[in-house]
């Protein structure tokens, strides 16, 4: 296991509740046959389960999506509401932060929606799936969003890389190619963008948009570590060891398997905290 020194933070982890659940489209053969996700974890996991398969993970806190999913209205679409986070953030307020999900097709409701998920619920960040809109990052109406990330201070994470057939009657192309990040953080050099999901097939494209912008980043999630492109650990334990976010994307990774995955790369101990911890706090600005 991880050093127990070293306490991570997980920023990107999807709150598996019934109540998160309820309403959801059936999403059974891409979770526990696509991506493996055991039975009973699929099934829901209290957030008293999570936290203590942290604990045993060594992962002090996680960040909770209230995501959103698919237009509105759609029948393959959902949403988690921001109030079934702010719950679980005002029930576990040392274990758990919000990040709100964003809506492109929303325009200004979905931006004042946004909004009010910083101010009033405390919210630490926004969250964005392009390929359920087919809207790349670059594309017009996420700009609104962008520009109100800026004005409130808050990083946005956005899905990047090929995306996967979640719904057989509805798949979704992916246009979350690395690169397009690059117009979006030259028209918004105040805004943090952090391309979660490695960015696999693009990995190097995704590390070439973090060298390139001061304000772009990379997080970890959704593949297992021993997955991992040599290129990206490369990139970690070296000259990007300050521009990359450790993430699960739970329950698509178990928390302690992918611990002890990260363990098994070997990275050097100062930047093994900075991917695990520091890079986090110092990104979203957290105190804990």
């Amino acid at each position: 296991m991880a050093d127990p020194a070293v306490k991570a933070i997980d920023a990107v982890v999807n709150i598996w509740t019934q109540e998160a659940l309820a309403g959801r489209p059936d999403r059974t053969d891409f979770y526990t046959g696509k991506v493996n996700v055991e039975r009973e974890t699929f099934e829901g996991v209290t957030l008293e389960q999570m936290l203590e398969r942290m604990d045993r993970a060594g992962i002090e806190r996680s960040m909770l999506i209230a995501a959103k999913v698919g237009p509105e209205g759609h029948r393959a679409s959902y949403e988690v509401p921001y109030s079934v986070v702010a719950d679980a953030v005002q029930k576990y307020p040392d274990r758990f932060w919000g990040l709100a999900g964003v809506d492109p097709t929303q325009g200004m409701r979905g931006v004042r929606e946004l909004e009010k998920a910083v101010r009033e619920y405390g919210f630490i960040g926004a969250h964005l799936y392009p390929h359920w809109f087919e809207l790349a990052p670059d594309h017009a109406r996420n700009y609104p969003f962008y520009a109100k990330c800026v004005e409130l201070d808050v990083p946005i994470q956005l899905q990047v890389g090929q995306s996967m057939v979640y719904d057989k009657s509805y798949p979704r192309r992916s246009v979350g190619r690395p690169i397009t990040l690059d117009a979006v953080a030259c028209d918004f050099p105040e805004l943090k963008l952090i391309g979660i999901h490695v960015g696999i097939p693009w990995t190097d494209e995704m590390i070439a948009m973090a060298w390139k912008h001061e304000n772009v980043f990379i997080g970890s999630d959704a593949h297992g570590p021993r997955y991992w492109p040599q290129s990206f650990v490369h990139y970690i334990n070296t000259y990007g060891q300050d521009k990359v976010l450790f993430g699960t994307d739970f329950p698509v990774l178990d928390f302690e398997k992918t611990m002890r995955q990260i363990d098994e790369l070997g990275l050097r101990p100062e930047p093994k905290r900075k991917f695990l911890r520091d890079n986090a706090l110092r990104v979203y600005k957290l105190d804990v």
